[in-house]
């Protein structure tokens, strides 16, 4: 049944969007996340001590750029420019990238999809991880953090809007690969499909009950789907 649903949403899009964090790496694998959160926790506190509860009281980076906003414009891009920073840090140290993603993004291209990186990370550390691994030409379009603007960041519909608007699709005819609540959050939010990437045991049931149309536990799974679309299509 599972791998029926993911041969329909597969072969019915048109465009197959990736989610960065997770699905093509695990961005913080050798930089932890909650090491950046106390880092850009540090900074925000320094510049509006006013948020230093709120800023500490977290270990996600994304979170404390998300509450940075609340300091003003000025503030907002130094903490950003920092995550920014960070993350590129990070991918440079992220190891390898997830079984099968590789794969996947290569069935993708060579099923005729257009294939775009939708991500909360920045595009400058999706560009550069892709540079480092040798698969920056299999991506046709990179969609990050759009920026001073994290209220629209997922699961804001906006990321997944702009690939369906660069690629001249439908969003009903994208599906949106994601590991994350936000992720299937989005995907609903735009029009769009969604396949959750249950790459952690306790995922599966969250990104079921997000609304998710199909469930992977492997990238690999997405590359055998797709390469299998195309064969019968």
């Amino acid at each position: 049944m599972q791998a029926d649903a993911l041969g329909a949403v597969l072969g019915a899009s048109q465009a197959i969007l990736f989610d960065f964090d997770g699905p093509i790496v695990d961005v913080f694998r050798g930089l932890p996340a909650p090491a950046i959160a106390k880092e850009l926790a540090d900074l925000l506190t320094g510049l509006a001590p006013v948020l230093e509860s709120s800023a500490r009281a977290t270990d996600d980076p994304m979170e404390v750029h998300r509450l940075a906003q609340e300091g003003g414009s000025t503030i907002l891009a130094t903490v950003e420019a920092a995550l920014t920073a960070a993350e590129i840090r990070a991918v440079k140290v992220a190891g390898a990238p997830t079984a099968g993603a590789v794969q996947a993004l290569h069935a993708a291209r060579d099923a005729g999809r257009h294939l775009a990186i939708v991500s909360n990370n920045s595009a400058e550390c999706v560009r550069e991880y892709l540079h480092l691994h040798g698969i920056i030409g299999v991506v046709t379009e990179i969609i990050g953090r759009p920026q001073l603007r994290p209220d629209l960041m997922k699961p804001s519909p906006h990321l997944l809007i702009a690939a369906a608007t660069a690629f001249a699709v439908p969003p009903n005819r994208t599906v949106l690969i994601g590991d994350s609540v936000t992720d299937i959050e989005a995907a609903h939010a735009a029009g769009a499909r969604s396949l959750g990437y249950a790459n952690k045991p306790r995922k599966q049931a969250a990104l079921t009950e997000a609304g998710a149309d199909a469930i992977v536990f492997r990238m690999q799974e997405v590359a055998d789907s797709i390469g299998l679309s195309s064969t019968t299509s």
